[in-house]
């Protein structure tokens, strides 16, 4: 699986995927990741990325044509790699077109799982105001939103999108049970609380249940402490 990255700040992401998880799946060619520097997509001398929005207000807004053009040249150089080979393998190749935006629609771990049959997501990072709505309109499949709440940029959400879904790889995790039985596998479910030594602490006990040794009382405590979020 392959992760574009568009953002005028590339080296936020060099300490997050430079380690954990993330290291080690590209370690191993789970996955790979690649980002952009949307100013190398710039003509001016200045490498400039942005604009006054149109109607007044305040802010600058990322303009459309850098995005575009940065855009054009992943899918282009990703589909390039398959030249030579047969046109029923380019054309099982499915790309995905990604914008961070406060309006987008918010981010789940059910988005995290759909988005695993995909081989190439192109994620643009927005900055300042906003992105050209054209973006929005014509060059991105969708809107994703982690939280209904406003950060300073895309980048945040990037990091999000690629640790959530790249765990969810077969191998990546080494063990294939540790997905299926955490948190939110399924919509609202709530992971059983977990313990480990020292067996007590401050005073503070881990529950006897769990160190009796006997499994099935072992496995009903755990379903009885997990739990469903109720819709809001």
């Amino acid at each position: 699986m392959k992760f574009d990255i568009i953002t005028i700040f590339p080296h936020i992401f060099d300490a997050y995927f430079s380690e954990s998880i993330v290291r080690r799946a590209q370690k191993n060619n789970q996955v790979e990741i690649k980002v952009h520097n949307l100013r190398d997509w710039t003509e001016d001398k200045h490498k400039t990325v942005d604009d006054t929005p149109y109607g007044g207000g305040v802010g600058m807004v990322l303009k459309i044509e850098p995005i575009y053009k940065c855009v054009e040249f992943i899918k282009n150089n990703y589909n390039s790699k398959f030249k030579g080979q047969n046109s029923k393998l380019k054309s099982s190749l499915r790309e995905r077109t990604i914008l961070f935006s406060a309006k987008g629609k918010r981010y789940v771990q059910a988005d995290a799982k759909r988005l695993l049959k995909y081989d190439n997501l192109i994620l643009i990072c927005g900055r300042y105001e906003g992105v050209d709505e054209r973006v929005a309109k014509y060059v991105a499949d969708e809107e994703i939103s982690i939280g209904d709440y406003v950060l300073t940029g895309g980048e945040i959400p990037a990091m999000v999108l690629v640790d959530s879904t790249t765990r969810l790889i077969p191998g990546v995790l080494g063990n294939a049970q540790s997905p299926v039985s955490e948190s939110h596998n399924q919509e609202g479910y709530l992971e059983h609380p977990q313990y480990t030594k020292p067996e007590e602490f401050m005073q503070w006990k881990v529950p006897e249940v769990l160190l009796g040794g006997n499994h099935k009382e072992i496995e009903e405590w755990r379903k009885a402490k997990s739990k469903f979020k109720n819709k809001k």
